[in-house]
């Protein structure tokens, strides 16, 4: 059977119009694909909610891809390997507490377990601004990536959230639209963005995990994005804390939702 084109352009309008539209309401919408991220919308998604992840990069994975330096294999701690083990990615013992696993099987096999668990991505798409409403954060406001790269003045579309996740990794990038933008302070030492402080691997993967926690009414910040909130320092290429934070952000979202 001869293929047509426009047939094949039809199905991708249909297919992506129909999963726009379908996701304009969700319980929790997160903001970065990177390993916090997909792990939370993997436990989210298990749990039967419904969650969505905009991710502004032609890509998901955030900075797991490259391991350290390029040299693609990531470390994980003990504590962590349990989460490796849900996705069933695999790993070798280095040395006591210190677990190597390949970069590019961790990174592809979370991105294709959390979408096969019915998390939703929507790639190449950035969060400009925040709904708001008296009792906290209610939706995004959300415009393709190219469209912001270029500086087009293009107005948005919204979508609405129950709760939403900011794990856009060092950037945190809707944390910073909220304290421009909305009325109050962050739930933080100082009621501000606290900044990333210099690398300090032990201290940033507990730090990392205390806090993953709620910092303004309805927003929630995962991995990389909670210490540079908080004022955590940054821990390189491990990866353990990034993948309890998002264990332990979809667990506490579980339980308000529930």
């Amino acid at each position: 059977m001869a293929l047509d084109e426009i047939l094949i352009t039809r199905a991708i309008i249909d297919g992506y119009y129909q999963k726009l539209t379908s996701n304009l309401e969700t319980d929790v919408a997160i903001v970065g694909g990177g390993p916090s991220g997909l792990v939370a919308g993997y436990f989210l998604a298990k749990a039967g909610r419904k969650v969505v992840l905009y991710e502004r990069k032609l890509s998901v994975g955030g900075g797991m891809w490259g391991g350290g330096m390029m040299f693609n294999d990531i470390v994980v701690q003990t504590d962590a390997l349990h989460v490796l083990d849900a996705f069933g990615i695999r790993y070798r013992r280095f040395q006591e507490n210190y677990y190597i696993a390949d970069a590019v099987e961790a990174a592809s096999t979370l991105t294709s377990k959390a979408v096969q668990a019915g998390l939703t991505v929507f790639n190449c798409v950035s969060v400009e601004d925040v709904m708001m409403r008296p009792e906290g954060l209610c939706g995004l406001v959300i415009n393709w990536s190219p469209v912001e790269m270029v500086g087009l003045h293009v107005d948005p579309l919204t979508v609405r959230a129950k709760f939403v996740v900011d794990a856009t990794g060092h950037a945190t990038e809707v944390v910073k639209v909220v304290v421009r933008k909305v009325p109050g302070k962050l739930m933080t030492p100082e009621g501000r963005i606290e900044g990333e402080k210099s690398m300090w691997a032990d201290q940033a993967e507990k730090l990392t995990l205390e806090n993953t926690r709620e910092v303004f009414p309805g927003l929630y910040v995962a991995g990389m994005a909670a210490n540079a909130t908080v004022g955590g320092p940054r821990m390189g290429p491990i990866f353990g804390g990034m993948l309890l934070s998002g264990e332990k952000v979809a667990a506490e979202l579980n339980a308000r939702l529930g």
